[in-house]
């Protein structure tokens, strides 16, 4: 066998999926419920958002990442957890450029709470700023914010995982590795698909990586129909990679998937191409993770 590939199970996400398919885990019992699923079959990493149990609404409640956080540790003390820090970077503007109610911007403090409560091993931390496809709104990630929430993170024994967009993402986070705000060796995670950002193709994952510094640890993942190319992808140019629900709902066209069935194929594209799954310790080892 090649080498150990890490796999990751984004089980639920934000976007607005819970109507599109029956499979997109809600209440905490259920991401929990996906989470461990997932790391049955394969995934070394579980990358978790909660939504709101009676709407299905991304929420950032400490206490529904708390409670999703025990209820995989209660089933699965091995696998590694991955707690989002995404979630309140959004402005929505009227015609008039005025935010408008439904705008979500909050400080850095305020995006770690749940950090601080539930302390995964693993954070996602959103490097840059971006448009996501709508017309009247923006993600919004300022650079200061950007460096606390990377201080607050490894102040807690937590590794930030960049999660980077665009080249000029990349440009930063590697400016934050230049500053010591990133422990080595820095993990990055490059997301491709996203209106308006990189493409989900070969030359787009191909200028990210040559970017890369030596030491670095870098995963991928396509949105929808790329998902499963660009995993193929990213093993090939010797990174680890990315499926689950949050970015795609599909196994083939016109089949709703579940997280363990992402998983599945994730685990089949890695074994066909000669490399082996990486169990959480492999990942531990290859993350630089103390725990």
């Amino acid at each position: 066998m090649g080498r150990p590939v890490i796999i990751t199970c984004a089980v639920t996400g934000s976007a607005d999926t819970t109507a599109k398919s029956q499979h997109v885990p809600v209440t905490p019992e259920q991401i929990a419920a996906a989470a461990v699923d997932a790391a049955q079959r394969g995934a070394a990493i579980v990358h978790c958002h909660v939504r709101d149990p009676q709407t299905g609404a991304p929420s950032r409640d400490p206490r529904l990442f708390t409670e999703v956080t025990r209820l995989i540790r209660a089933q699965d003390q091995n696998v590694i957890i991955n707690l989002t820090t995404g979630i309140g970077a959004d402005l929505f503007f009227d015609a008039d450029a005025k935010p408008l109610p439904v705008s979500d911007f909050i400080s850095p403090n305020e995006r770690t709470k749940h950090l601080q409560l539930c302390r995964p091993e693993i954070c996602s931390l959103d490097v840059g700023t971006t448009n996501f496809g709508t017309d009247d709104s923006v993600f919004i990630n300022i650079p200061d914010h950007v460096r606390a929430i990377a201080t607050i993170a490894s102040s807690l024994g937590i590794k930030p995982e960049m999660e980077v967009f665009e080249l000029g993402h990349l440009r930063f986070a590697l400016r934050m590795v230049e500053e010591g705000l990133i422990a080595s060796p820095p993990y990055f995670q490059i997301c491709l698909g996203i209106p308006w950002a990189a493409p989900a193709d070969t030359d787009a994952m191909a200028s990210f990586v040559r970017r890369l510094p030596p030491k670095a640890v870098w995963s991928a993942f396509g949105i929808g129909a790329a998902q499963f190319p660009m995993a193929a992808q990213a093993v090939i140019l010797g990174g680890h990679v990315r499926v689950g629900l949050e970015d795609n709902l599909y196994l083939d066209r016109g089949v709703l998937a579940s997280n363990g069935d992402l998983v599945d194929r994730a685990v089949q594209i890695v074994r066909l191409l000669n490399d082996e799954v990486a169990s959480p310790k492999q990942a531990r080892e290859i993350l630089g993770l103390k725990n």
